[in-house]
């Protein structure tokens, strides 16, 4: 009979598992920003840059204020430790998980040869164009590429190509990222880029499967099978094999987590042998919206009873709470939202709304404001300016005059 594990523990096991409530230290640098990627497995990469792009987020909500220029030297250069693949969405992650997506690689390579109207079927000389342009010149961006393209072979070949070309030998592992320059990637061929004990691993699918649920599993703390699927994009039936194998070593153990139903009926879960169990959680943070604690719905809805859409996608007239609303992380739990804009020319972080979940505490605008005055610091903002706008707003505003 798998033991029980109740719903405010769980959270705070899955909040720990992410790198939440971890006493004050040091000011943040090298060494713990590879601690927490390595330790969250990834960081997934969006464009939107209305308050400050989303890899960044993870480790401010996690570590408070810190250098960015210290996670792009993770990210970039020569003394790199992550790389970039779609392990989650388009991720950045630890260099040594790259051969772990080898097979999705080769599946993505399979599906093109089998699909005839696939883009690659039709654009075979371009492809061996970009492979034979990235050897001669070395690690190249987009743009760079794009200008020699029409250049050197006729406006026929643009940007639209050559993008398009390039991301599919970057899905096939044929190219890889060698960092970004201004947030564009910058692509090169694995040898230019990897080391040679790197390029020589092979991992099988089977043990991919089984390291990348284990990781997950980590990165969780207690999670179903579709929560263990969903961090690295697994089918199913490989997660559920990895997980029946993971639990016969003993790293999985089987719990109940009461509450956690679907369709009426309990969700089987499981324990990480190594994660923590706190008996409390102090966290303070707002959260990207593409955090690994909320990218999956139904989990949030599951752990917070917090139901969460980013609106972003979502026609104007329609938006409830903001543009770029953020949750909003106290304790261990999430008890509001909050629309933040970077307002880069002006100095000034704009609060466009907020608003309280019900049953937050009553200290829930002090302690946000707290937080949005280490937002502004970490991002050099002399000012916040707070629009009255949603049930948290007028206290915010009271709280931050």
């Amino acid at each position: 009979m798998p033991q029980s594990v109740a719903p405010a523990l769980a959270r705070r096991i899955a909040l720990a598992a992410q790198g939440f409530g971890r006493a004050p230290g040091e000011a943040p640098g090298i060494r713990q920003l590879d601690a927490l990627v390595n330790r969250l497995g990834l960081l997934q990469i969006d464009s939107v840059n209305v308050f400050e792009r989303s890899h960044y987020l993870p480790a401010f909500s996690r570590l408070g204020v810190y250098d960015k220029k210290q996670l792009d030297r993770l990210t970039t250069g020569r003394e790199a430790r992550f790389t970039e693949y779609w392990a989650h969405e388009a991720s950045f992650l630890p260099l040594e998980s790259w051969p772990l997506f080898r097979w999705r690689m080769q599946a993505y390579r399979d599906l093109s040869a089998r699909t005839p109207e696939a883009w690659s079927a039709a654009n075979r000389p371009m492809l061996v164009w970009l492979l034979a342009e990235l050897a001669e010149n070395g690690p190249m961006r987009a743009s760079a590429i794009e200008h020699d393209a029409n250049k050197r072979s006729g406006p026929w070949w643009g940007w639209s190509d050559v993008k398009t070309g390039l991301e599919t030998l970057f899905r096939w592992g044929d190219v890889v990222s060698a960092g970004r320059e201004r947030f564009e990637r910058i692509y090169g061929l694995p040898e230019q880029v990897f080391p040679d004990a790197l390029l020589g691993r092979e991992v099988s699918r089977h043990d991919a499967h089984r390291e990348l649920v284990s990781r997950s599993a980590r990165a969780h703390g207690i999670g179903t099978a579709r929560d263990f699927a969903d961090y690295f994009r697994l089918k199913t039936p490989p997660t559920l094999a990895a997980i029946r194998e993971l639990e016969d070593a003993g790293e999985l153990i089987p719990v109940e987590v009461p509450g956690w139903t679907r369709a009426g009926k309990p969700i089987a879960a499981w324990l990480h042998r190594d994660a923590r169990l706190p008996r409390s959680m102090d966290a303070a943070a707002v959260l990207s919206p593409f955090d690994p604690v909320v990218w999956k719905r139904p989990r949030a809805l599951r752990l917070f009873d917090f139901h969460y859409r980013i609106e972003i996608y979502t026609p104007e007239p329609k938006r409830i709470f903001g543009y770029y609303s953020l949750p909003v992380l106290l304790g261990d739990t999430i008890v509001g939202r909050v629309d933040l804009k970077n307002d880069r020319q002006a100095g000034v972080l704009r609060v466009q709304a907020a608003w309280a979940e019900e049953g937050a505490p009553a200290d829930t605008a002090a302690r946000l404001a707290g937080v949005l005055r280490d937002a502004g610091r970490w991002q050099g903002l002399g000012e916040i300016e707070v629009v009255r706008r949603g049930t948290l707003a007028p206290g915010l505003a009271a709280e931050l005059r």
